[in-house]
C-alpha cells in the first residue's frame, strides 16, 4: 500500500504554485465539471483522480453517481459533463446510440484495449479442475465443477449486475451451453471479488465476470475463449448470441459544450490516456490494498505525477 505523505489538497496547491508558460492556460467556468461515479472501483477512483487533476487547475468539480447505462443520454442532456471509461463491449452501444442524437463527443481512448468477459481464476486452469479450458467447448464436460448450491444442479457462470450489460451472457449461454448451464447475476462488483475469494479459498471452480484492465491481472485471468465475436453475432442485434465478447477500446467522452465552456479542462481531458497497468493499479488500491476510492485516488496522485503532470502542461 502507497504511504500517504501529501494530500491531494497540498498537490493541488503545490501545482497551481508551479503554472508556467507551458501550462494550459485557457480560462475556464467557474461553474462544476460534475463527474459520474460507477459500481467498479477502477472507474471511481479514476472519478476522483480527475477530479483532482481537474482541482489543481483551480476548476470546481461535483461527483454524481449515476446508471452505467443511462449516463451517456444525462452528458448529452448536459447533467453530466463527462465520461471516463466507456467500455466498448458494455456501453459502445448505449454511448453511439446517444451520440448519434448530439450534444455528447468522443474525447478520445485510453492507451490500452479492453476485454469484458467470463472466465476462471489461472488457479483453475493450473489445477486442471476443467480439462480443455479456456476453450468453452470444455464447459460441456465440467457443469458438474462450477455447480453451486443455488444453481439447481447446473453449471453457474456468475455474471455481474443485470444492469451492466442485461441478459447478453443468458443468451449466449443458452445458445451454446443449453440447459445444462444457468447465469446468475452477482449484485455489485464487490459480490465478483467475494465470489472469487472464497472459491479460492475453498479451492472450487468458479466462472465470473471480469474484465482488463483490472487487478485481477497481476495474479492471473483466464478469459473463457468463446466463438468469435462479429458485428450482429449478439440476440440483442439480430443474430444468434453464438460468439464471445470483442477485444475493444476503452474511450472517453464528453458533453459538447465542455470544450466551450472549460477549454482548459477539456484539453487535459482529451489528453488523459492511462495505461491498462494505471487502470489496474487504481482499483488495486481499492480492491487488494482495502483503501477508500478517495484515499486510492489521493496516493495514486502522489504516486504518478510524472504521469499526470503533463496532461496539464506541467513539466512539458
Amino acid at each position: 500500500m502507497y504511504i500517504i505523505k501529501r494530500t491531494v489538497g497540498a498537490i493541488v496547491a503545490g501545482i497551481m504554485l508551479t503554472f508556467s508558460a507551458g501550462t494550459i492556460s485557457a480560462a475556464d467556468s467557474s461553474s462544476p465539471i460534475v463527474i459520474p461515479t460507477h459500481n467498479w472501483s477502477s472507474q471511481v477512483v479514476m472519478a476522483y483522480v480527475i477530479g483532482g487533476i481537474f482541482k489543481s487547475m483551480g476548476n470546481n468539480v461535483e461527483y454524481v453517481s449515476a446508471d452505467t447505462q443511462a449516463v451517456y443520454e444525462s452528458i448529452r442532456q448536459g447533467d453530466v459533463t463527462i465520461s471516463h471509461e466507456v467500455w466498448q463491449s458494455t456501453f459502445g452501444k448505449s454511448s453511439y446510440a446517444a451520440m448519434a442524437k448530439g450534444g455528447i463527443i468522443d474525447a478520445g481512448n485510453h492507451d490500452t484495449a479492453s476485454l469484458e468477459e467470463v472466465g476462471v481464476p489461472q488457479w483453475v486452469i493450473d489445477k486442471d479442475l476443467c480439462p480443455g479450458l479456456p476453450n468453452w467447448e470444455a464447459l460441456k464436460n465440467c457443469k458438474d465443477v462450477f455447480a453451486t448450491v443455488d444453481s439447481g444442479g447446473k453449471g453457474r457462470i456468475l455474471d455481474g449486475p443485470q444492469s451492466w450489460h442485461g441478459v447478453e451472457y443468458t443468451d449466449r449461454v443458452e445458445a451454446l451451453l443449453g440447459d445444462d448451464w444457468v447465469v446468475k447475476f452477482a449484485g455489485s462488483a464487490d459480490a465478483l471479488w467475494a465470489e472469487l475469494a472464497a472459491a479460492k479459498k475453498e479451492g472450487r471452480g468458479t466462472i465470473v465476470f471480469n474484465w482488463t484492465p483490472n487487478f485481477t491481472d497481476k495474479e492471473g485471468y483466464a478469459f473463457i475463449e468463446w466463438p468469435a465475436y462479429y458485428l450482429g453475432c449478439r440476440k440483442q442485434d439480430g443474430g444468434d448470441s453464438k460468439c464471445g465478447s470483442p477485444i475493444g477500446w476503452l474511450k472517453k467522452a464528453a458533453n459538447y459544450k465542455f470544450p466551450k465552456t472549460h477549454p482548459a479542462a477539456y484539453t487535459a481531458f482529451s489528453r488523459m490516456s492511462f495505461t491498462a497497468g494505471h487502470i489496474g493499479g487504481m482499483a488495486a488500491l481499492v480492491d487488494i490494498d482495502k483503501m477508500t476510492h478517495q484515499d486510492a485516488a489521493e496516493a495514486w496522485l502522489a504516486a504518478n505525477e510524472a504521469v499526470w503532470k503533463p496532461m496539464i502542461g506541467v513539466g512539458m
